[in-house]
């Protein structure tokens, strides 16, 4: 057996696939994002930088285990005090697929797309010990303003390039 199909028969079969997200998979997205995160994202103040707006889309990835979009993470063109930025979200994975990664990996995907893309940063609202082990951080998000309430603690923000993260001050908008 060569180094190659060793690693190759280490693989899961059934291991889900990390692609682009395409046209024709916006609907399972919808219907997944709606089962994670109910009725209730509509009024949260992410979704006001979502409406209105154009995802970035080469910079949005779908977990796929055969055709079944099973998670799904999304970016989107905001500004900060002017400043532009890639913003996450929502990251979703179905309910049955949690716990091994997958959401990790979206993220890693969706970050790596945009660096190549030429964005500098990558701005979220989440669980900060979550979010930290993929590099995103409070501290230069520190004085990013939320358009509604939104809890400081978990406005983050990962650099994609060096100093990347530096100098975002003022109101998140809609590019």
């Amino acid at each position: 057996m060569t180094v190659s199909s060793a690693f190759a028969a280490a693989i899961p079969q059934d291991a889900p696939a990390i692609a682009v997200e395409a046209p024709h998979h916006a609907a399972a997205v919808e219907a997944l994002v709606d089962r994670a995160f109910g009725p209730g994202r509509f009024a949260k103040s992410s979704e006001r930088l979502r409406e209105g707006n154009h995802k970035l889309d080469a910079c949005s990835f779908v977990a796929l285990r055969g055709d079944l979009v099973i998670g799904s993470v999304r970016l989107w063109p905001v500004t900060i005090g002017g400043k532009p930025a890639a913003f996450l979200g929502p990251l979703a994975v179905d309910a049955t697929q949690r716990s091994a990664g997958l959401g990790q990996a979206l993220v890693e995907a969706a970050c790596a797309a945009a660096a190549q893309a030429g964005w500098s940063a990558v701005l979220l609202v989440g669980d900060a010990p979550y979010f930290a082990r993929i590099g995103f951080s409070a501290a230069p998000a520190a004085k990013v303003v939320m358009p509604g309430p939104a809890d400081q603690r978990r406005v983050l923000l990962k650099a994609l390039t060096p100093g990347g993260d530096e100098g975002f001050e003022g109101r998140v908008a809609v590019a």
